[in-house]
C-alpha cells in the first residue's frame, strides 16, 4: 500500500473536526448553530490558497438539496399528514391497550416495531413516522417524551442492519462487491449477499438495544423517570372541584339485557343518580350521546362523568358493572383528546334566552354541559356538598354565564370561530384532526412505500411524491406542511454535509485510514476485523455513512486478502459498523429526534457510548458465527 503524505489540507480538515467535536460536547452554542458555523468556516478557509479542496465553494449548498435532506423534509410532512388524520392517534391507543403505560412495556412494543419496520423503510422514515406515536404515548401516559425517542430513534438505526435494503451501506455493499472482484483472482470472488443474509445479526443487534433500554434505561437515559402531568389531567380536576365542587372522571360501566335502564331516558336516569351520561357504546359502535331524550337499549357500556361513590351506588342498585378503567371509551376521553372546558355567554350571543336541551347544545356544539356558573352560584344535575341537584338542560342561559362542559378538543378548536361562545380554557391541543381524510394519506403513504420497495427511484423523490399527493388532497395545508419541517434538523444535517465531503476530498480519510490499518499490520485476523468495525464506526460519526461504506471496502477487502481472511466478512463488517453511529447526533435519526426530545449531546455521549460498544460486541460476535 502506497504511503499517503499528510499535508497541510489535512491538518486544517483535522483541526476543523476538532473544533466541531468540540462545540458538540461543551454546546456552547445549539448543535445546529454550530453546524451552521462549521459550515461557514469550511466555505470561508476554502477560498484561501493551498485549501481549495476543503469544499467547491459554487457547490457549498448543495447539502440542502441532498438526497438524505429532502428525505427528511418529504418524511415529517408524510408523518404530519398520517398524524393529522388521527391515525397515529390510533397507533397509540393500540399500543396502550395492549402494552400497558409503563417504561418497562411501552419501550420494548414501540421500539420493536420501529426496528423491524426501518428493516424495510429507511431507518429515519421509520423513526420520523412514529414521533407522533411517542409523543402522544407520552402525553397519555405521563412518561417523559425524553425516555421513549432515544430507545425508538436506536431501534430504527439498529433495524436497518436486518435487511439488505434497510440502510444505505448495505444497499450498496453489493455494487462495491461486484467492482472489488474485479481486483481479485478467481478463487477469491465474493458471492453477493441476499436479501436476508444478515437478518440474524440484525435482530441479536435490536434484541441487544431493547433489552439495554429496558435494563439500564434508568440509569443511562435522561428524565430520571419521573412522571410528567399527563394533559394536565390531575390539575384539572383538582381545579373542577375547587372552584364548582365538581368530580371530572369518567367511569366505564357494563349495562346488561335484564337491567331495569331499559328504555328509561338518559335525562331522567342522569337527574335521578347526580351522574351524567356522557357517551355509550352499542353494537360494536362508540357514540358520543347527543340527545338526553334518547333511552338505554342493553346490552351495553356506558361512559359516566361523576363522584365514584354515586357512580357505585347507581350500578349496585342497578345490576350494573363498573370497570376498573376505561377500555371501549380510553381513546375517546384521553386526555390529548378530550377535557374539560370553560365557555362564557358573550352579550350579544343568540343563545340567550334559550335552555341547553332547545339548543341540542351538545349535538351542535359537542359540549356535555357539566354545570352552569352564574355569578356566585353553580348550578349543575350532579348532587355537591354545597349545591342541590338542578336540571340544568331546561335552564334558560343568560349573558355572563360560565358553561363548564366536557368535550373533546377539536370541537371547541371549531367552538372558538362561533360568535355566541367566547372559550376561556386555553391550554389544550388546538389542532383540528381531519379524520375524513384517512383514506387519502394512507394512499399516498402506501404509494411512496411502493415506490420506495419497488422501484429504483431516488428516496427523496418517492417521499415528495406521498408528501405533495397529501398536500394536493388537503390532508395538511401548505402552511402545515412548513410547520411540520424540524427545521433545526434540515439545518443541522445539510450544514455538516461539507465537513463530510473535505474529510474525503481531501484524502484526510484515506490518510487516518492507512495509519490505523499500519498500527494493526500483522495482529490476528479477529483483531483486524475489530480495528475495521472500530474505523467505520469512527467515520461515520464525521461523514456520511454511505461515503464511509465506499472509501472503506475496498481497504477492507485488501487487509482481508492480505490476512487469509474472508475478504466479503469484512466488507459486510464495514456495511454494518457505518450504522453504529449513537455517541453525537450526527445520524439522521439522531438529528430528527433531539430537538422533540430536548436532548444534549451529552445524552447522546453517555447513552449512545454503552450502545457503540455494545454494537461492536455483537455486530462482531454474530458475523463471525453466521459467517
Amino acid at each position: 500500500m502506497e504511503p499517503i503524505a499528510f499535508t497541510a489540507e489535512m491538518a486544517v480538515v483535522v483541526a476543523t473536526l476538532g473544533f466541531t467535536i468540540f462545540l458538540f460536547v461543551f454546546e456552547i452554542i445549539r448543535v445546529d448553530l454550530a453546524a451552521i458555523v462549521v459550515l461557514v468556516l469550511i466555505g470561508i478557509l476554502s477560498y484561501i490558497p493551498g485549501l481549495e479542496n476543503l469544499a467547491d465553494v459554487t457547490h457549498l449548498f448543495d447539502g440542502f438539496a441532498s438526497n438524505a435532506v429532502i428525505s427528511i423534509i418529504a418524511v415529517m410532512i408524510v408523518g404530519a399528514g398520517l398524524d393529522k388524520t388521527g391515525l397515529m392517534n390510533k397507533v397509540a391507543a393500540t399500543i396502550l391497550k395492549y402494552g400497558g403505560s409503563t417504561e418497562a412495556r411501552v419501550v420494548p412494543i414501540v421500539s420493536g416495531t420501529v426496528g423491524f419496520i426501518s428493516s424495510f423503510l429507511q431507518n429515519v422514515g421509520a423513526a420520523a413516522l412514529f414521533i407522533p406515536v411517542v409523543s402522544r404515548i407520552s402525553a397519555r401516559t405521563g412518561l417523559p417524551l425524553s425516555r421513549l425517542l432515544m430507545p425508538m430513534g436506536f431501534c430504527a438505526i439498529l433495524g436497518g442492519t436486518m435487511t439488505m435494503v434497510g440502510s444505505s451501506p448495505l444497499i450498496l455493499l453489493n455494487d462495491l462487491i461486484v467492482s472489488a472482484n474485479a481486483t481479485l483472482p478467481a478463487a477469491q470472488q465474493m458471492e453477493p449477499f441476499g436479501l436476508f443474509s444478515v437478518t440474524p445479526i440484525g435482530f441479536a443487534l435490536v434484541l441487544t438495544g431493547i433489552v439495554y433500554f429496558v435494563v439500564f434505561g434508568k440509569l443511562v437515559l435522561p428524565g430520571k423517570g419521573e412522571k410528567v402531568d399527563a394533559a394536565a389531567g390531575q390539575g384539572t380536576s383538582d381545579y373542577l372541584h375547587r372552584v364548582y365542587g365538581l368530580t371530572a372522571d369518567v367511569y366505564e360501566v357494563d349495562v346488561p339485557i335484564n337491567t331495569p335502564l331499559v328504555g328509561q331516558q338518559l335525562a331522567d336516569i342522569n337527574l335521578n343518580n347526580h351522574i351524567y351520561i356522557i357517551s355509550t357504546y352499542y353494537r360494536g359502535k362508540v357514540s358520543m350521546v347527543q340527545i338526553l331524550t334518547a333511552e338505554i337499549a342493553a346490552p351495553c357500556r356506558l361512559a359516566i362523568i361523576g363522584d365514584k361513590f354515586e357512580v357505585q351506588k347507581f350500578c349496585k342498585e342497578n345490576g350494573l358493572f363498573m370497570r376498573s378503567k376505561l377500555d371501549v371509551f380510553a381513546e375517546e376521553f384521553a386526555p390529548t383528546n378530550a377535557g374539560i372546558a370553560e365557555v362564557v355567554i358573550p352579550p350579544d350571543s343568540h343563545v340567550i334566552g334559550h335552555c341547553p336541551r332547545d339548543l341540542q347544545l351538545r349535538k351542535q356544539t359537542g359540549l356535555s354541559l357539566l354545570a352552569i356558573h352564574r355569578g356566585e352560584e353553580t348550578l349543575s344535575h350532579v348532587e355537591t356538598e354545597d349545591h342541590q341537584p338542578t336540571p340544568i338542560g331546561l335552564e334558560e342561559l343568560r349573558a355572563g354565564d360560565m358553561l363548564v362542559a366536557h368535550t373533546r378538543w377539536d370541537n371547541l378548536t371549531r367552538l372558538k370561530r362561533n360568535r355566541d361562545y367566547v372559550v376561556v380554557t386555553s391550554d389544550f391541543p388546538q389542532e383540528e384532526l381531519r379524520p375524513h381524510k384517512v383514506a387519502h394519506a394512507v394512499f399516498f403513504f402506501l404509494v411512496a412505500l411502493s415506490m420506495i420497495l419497488f422501484t429504483d427511484i431516488r428516496l427523496s423523490l418517492c417521499l415528495l411524491t406521498g408528501a405533495t399527493g397529501m398536500l394536493l388532497t388537503k390532508v395538511l395545508s401548505i402552511d402545515e406542511a412548513y410547520r411540520a419541517v424540524g427545521w433545526n434538523t434540515v439545518f443541522l444535517l445539510a450544514s455538516l454535509i461539507p465537513l463530510g465531503q473535505a474529510v474525503q476530498n481531501t484524502g484526510t480519510a484515506a490518510w487516518i485510514a492507512q495509519q490505523i490499518l499500519i498500527a494493526l499490520d500483522g495482529w490476528p485476523i479477529w483483531a483486524l476485523q475489530a480495528g475495521v468495525a472500530i474505523l467505520a464506526t469512527g467515520f461515520s460519526l464525521v461523514m456520511s455513512n454511505v461515503g464511509a461504506t465506499v472509501l472503506l471496502v475496498p481497504l477492507a477487502v485488501s487487509i482481508a486478502v492480505a490476512a487469509g481472511a474472508n475478504p466479503a466478512v469484512f466488507a459486510l463488517t464495514v456495511a454494518i459498523s457505518t450504522s453504529n453511529s449513537f455517541i453525537i447526533p450526527t445520524h439522521q435519526v439522531n438529528a430528527l429526534i433531539m430537538g422533540p426530545a430536548g436532548y444534549k449531546v451529552t445524552d447522546f455521549i453517555r447513552t449512545g457510548g454503552i450502545m457503540t460498544v455494545l454494537f461492536l460486541v455483537v455486530s462482531l460476535a454474530m458475523l463471525n458465527v453466521i459467517f
